[in-house]
């Protein structure tokens, strides 16, 4: 019988940016297109001598939430683009359209 070990490794945000009590954590996530990114929110709160973390939000805290989006949106777009197996994806071009079936008409 083979014992089975288990290597449990720590995944880290790629990139953190903080404003006040509020951080936005980027993670990098290798799909087969490359690499992708999410972006998950926290806010820091003191409850009575110990410090937690909720991601709820009120209403002070909505425009430095977007500050932090609008930071978040600018790192990741500054990233090289991710590369498929016949190149780089070209960010901004949406797919191209289906073609369309012969005999119908656009009404």
């Amino acid at each position: 019988m083979s014992k089975q070990t288990t290597e449990t490794k720590a995944t880290r945000p790629v990139h953190e940016i903080r404003l006040g009590l509020i951080k936005g954590a980027i993670w990098a996530n290798t799909t087969r297109e490359g690499v992708m990114f999410n972006v998950t929110f926290e806010r820091s709160y003191k409850d009575g001598e110990e410090w937690k973390t909720t991601n709820s939000f009120g209403r002070d805290d909505l425009l430095k939430l977007a500050k932090l989006a609008d930071e978040a949106h600018s790192w990741i777009t500054r990233q090289p683009p991710p590369r498929t197996p016949q190149g780089p994806m070209n960010r901004g071009t949406l797919p191209k359209a289906a073609p369309r079936m012969a005999g119908r008409s656009a009404s």
